[in-house]
């Protein structure tokens, strides 16, 4: 059992902790899959998205090769059906925040929209923005205590102050001194919580469905 098993510490610690197993050690990793998803041990999402990248591209040039001739409304089903949903697989977790993996994202759907329409912009939403709203939909999960998520929402902190314009919903955000910190999950869903117009959050609690159809009449606008 310990041959087939490795571990991924995510610590900020000078010496490593060593686990072992019936008395084998368990070998250490800088990264490991869960889920479909690729945890590293910094926190940083590139192996992902890199992951993500290479299977989205085999996925629609697969596509192109097989439907060269078929009309524009198949060659787009056929990148929402099955290629999009790679792009967007687990995003809520992974949603990147740097320039160069967002635009890298884009260009898979640039590919499809060409390949489908011949421009580049077929009045497809960005995966960008569709990816907005799964995010905020995690963290109304968090902020009402469902359960895997709630002790995330249980850290989840009122400001001490708010403004005529805050809703009663609002999350204080938090300091973070380093990128992984100030772009995690929370932090970035916390500001896009707090944009929210104060019916979307004023009826609380609600069942899932229906916050999600009202927050994406927001995002969507």
């Amino acid at each position: 059992m310990a041959a087939h098993s490795y571990e991924t510490s995510v610590k900020r610690v000078r010496d490593p902790l060593n686990y072992s197993l019936m008395g084998t050690l368990i070998p250490g990793a800088s990264n490991c899959k869960y889920l479909g998803i690729i945890l590293r041990s910094d926190l940083s999402w590139a192996d992902q998205v890199n992951y993500t990248l290479k299977r989205a591209w085999k996925a629609l040039h697969f596509k192109m090769r097989i439907l060269k001739e078929g009309n524009s409304n198949t060659k787009s089903l056929a990148y929402m059906s099955p290629v999009r949903p790679i792009l967007e697989y687990g995003a809520a977790c992974w949603d990147p925040y740097r320039e160069g993996q967002i635009i890298a994202l884009d260009r898979v759907q640039k590919k499809a929209a060409k390949f489908a329409h011949h421009r580049n912009s077929p009045n497809w939403e960005t995966l960008a923005s569709r990816r907005k709203l799964p995010c905020i939909c995690a963290l109304f999960k968090a902020y009402s205590g469902e359960r895997a998520w709630k002790p995330t929402g249980d850290r989840l902190q009122r400001p001490h102050y708010l403004s005529r314009v805050d809703h009663q919903r609002k999350i204080s955000s938090r300091r973070q001194r380093t990128d992984i910190g100030k772009y995690s999950f929370v932090n970035r869903n916390i500001q896009h919580w707090n944009q929210l117009p104060a019916e979307v959050l004023g009826i609380l609690p609600c069942k899932q469905i229906t916050f999600k159809k009202r927050a994406k009449k927001v995002t969507s606008e």
